[in-house]
């Protein structure tokens, strides 16, 4: 999946993304980075709101796992289950989210487990990065749920 496929698919499957103007930058199975501009996240201190920094973490580190499993060819439901969120300086322009799996290793369980019982669960993290900075960081652990299966399995 190439950038500009998953930034289509972000954008019409996920509407908060392009009300954000969240742009893909990367999008590979090592990491996926998005950015987003200052102008539609803004808040009351002229700085992006928390909400929309969170919620580009979150969309990046959603990605990565999308992006492997269609590499994967696996079709599944993504949802996140729970998640961290530090915020370590205010962010006052476009910023980028870089999203990685948190430990590589888990990846083959995780495949594993997701076509054994249709699904399972990983963490994913997020830095945040603004002027060349770390500005934040996101800890997520997400549920993959395989389409063949329901979500009452």
């Amino acid at each position: 999946m190439n950038p500009q496929e998953l930034e289509q698919y972000l954008h019409e499957n996920i509407p908060l993304s392009q009300a954000m103007q969240v742009s893909v930058i990367e999008a590979e199975e090592e990491r996926v980075i998005l950015s987003a501009p200052l102008a539609p996240n803004i808040n009351h201190t002229e700085s992006v709101f928390g909400g929309s920094a969170s919620a580009v973490a979150i969309l990046a580190a959603w990605s990565i796992i999308h992006v492997r499993l269609k590499s994967a060819g696996m079709a599944s439901s993504i949802v996140i289950q729970n998640n961290i969120m530090s915020y370590e300086r205010p962010i006052y322009g476009t910023f980028t989210a870089r999203s990685f799996i948190t430990q590589p290793e888990a990846w083959e369980v995780f495949m594993l487990t997701l076509l054994r019982r249709g699904r399972a669960r990983i963490a994913v993290s997020s830095v945040l990065e603004y002027g060349g900075q770390s500005v934040g960081n996101f800890e997520g652990k997400f549920v993959a749920i395989g389409k063949t299966h329901s979500c009452d399995s």
